[in-house]
């Protein structure tokens, strides 16, 4: 005669709860280890970082300002040096042109001394 088959799902493989006692008389685990404490709030990092960002900030504001006194000084200098070859451009044209002038009335009383002599 077939045997019925018993256990999960029919499969003939039994399942049973059991309660080891031998577990049960252990001693109570130790208690954990300290710690931290209870939360605290970090004001004093807190406020180092803000207190960093604020210098960053402070520098970069002085750069700035600094950048923008070069720029100026630099922009005024460029302005002068501008000025300064226009006004040596002008000077050199008319001293060129006294000089033509003047090698033009040499020439001429050259050519009048020749015309005499012969």
């Amino acid at each position: 005669a077939p045997t019925e088959a018993t256990g999960i799902a029919g499969t003939g493989i039994g399942a049973a709860l059991v309660q080891v006692s031998a577990h049960s008389h252990r001693e109570a685990p130790p208690p954990p280890p300290e710690t931290f404490g209870p939360y605290q709030r970090k004001s004093e990092s807190g406020n180092g970082v803000i207190a960093m960002i604020d210098l960053l900030v402070k520098e970069l504001d002085k750069e700035m300002q600094e950048a923008d006194v070069s720029e100026k000084d630099a922009q005024a200098d460029y302005e002068k040096m501008l000025q300064d070859a226009s006004d040596k451009r002008a000077a050199d044209s008319k001293s060129l042109t006294e000089k033509t002038s003047a090698k033009a009335s040499t020439e001429e009383t050259l050519q009048a001394e020749k015309e005499k002599k012969t």
